[in-house]
């Protein structure tokens, strides 16, 4: 399989961790919960970590790369107030105040 197509994701956060296995066809993540959250890709998109915060989708249909990289990361969407999350390797978070001190 040539793949034409990528999207990168990261994890940002204390012990945010993910891993692939059986050919790039399950993707396994430890997003702090109390358990692991597995994703088994579509026929057309391989799942690569290359580090254990970054992950490759890569397949040759634009349309379900990027549908299985948004699904990915609807399981833990970056938060805007510390920016922890999974998020796209692209992506910027505009970081929101948090309470602020009263003199």
């Amino acid at each position: 399989m040539e793949a034409k197509f990528f999207r990168f994701l990261k994890h940002v956060g204390v012990g945010f961790k993910a891993r692939s296995e059986s050919q790039g066809r399950e993707l396994f993540l430890k997003l702090g919960y109390s358990h692991e959250v597995q994703f088994t890709a579509p026929p057309a998109v391989r799942v690569f970590c290359f580090k254990p915060n970054i992950i490759c989708c890569t397949g040759i249909d634009k349309h379900r790369v990027h549908q299985f990289a948004g699904a990915v990361r609807s399981c833990k969407p970056p938060e805007v107030y510390k920016g922890k999350g999974v998020l796209y390797i692209d992506e910027v978070i505009k970081l929101k105040p948090g309470k602020k001190q009263k003199k």
